[in-house]
């Protein structure tokens, strides 16, 4: 029981946290609600695994001003994002586009799960043959 406690409680401190200060928030809240769908899609390059919505990274917070910028200055959602992608590349985007320069964000966990079990099935199969060979020459 007290296992499951702390189980919760960790699950329950890695919530997110939005990072989105109360200074950045745009007074329309048509254009603040396309600012927060555009953040959270954008990577934080600083953090990595969080969008630039939950970082709480000095870049991040500049990345949200710059889409909140871009917004009020009557760019589209996408035009925001290009802009975004030109300066710091297909890796800003928490689900960069299938292509030849992104595929191993998209495969190398998937090829480097295969090696580890690949690597596992050997191992094993290696302790089995040892200790078959231990039995043989004991019995």
């Amino acid at each position: 029981m007290r296992y499951l406690i702390v189980i919760l409680a960790l699950v329950m401190m890695a919530a997110p946290v939005y990072a989105v200060d109360p200074s950045e928030i745009l007074k329309d809240p048509v254009l603040e609600k396309r600012a927060r769908a555009i953040s959270k899609g954008l990577r934080c390059v600083v953090c990595q695994n969080q969008s630039i919505d939950d970082s709480d990274a000095q870049l991040a917070r500049d990345l949200r001003v710059l889409v909140r910028e871009r917004l009020v200055a009557g760019d589209s959602d996408q035009a925001v994002v290009d802009y975004v992608v030109s300066r710091y590349g297909d890796f800003v985007l928490l689900r960069p586009p299938v292509k030849g320069a992104t595929l191993v964000l998209w495969f190398g966990p998937v090829v480097i799960a295969l090696i580890g079990i690949i690597g596992l099935v050997l191992f094993f199969r290696r302790q089995k043959k040892y200790a078959a060979e231990i039995n043989r020459d004991i019995g």
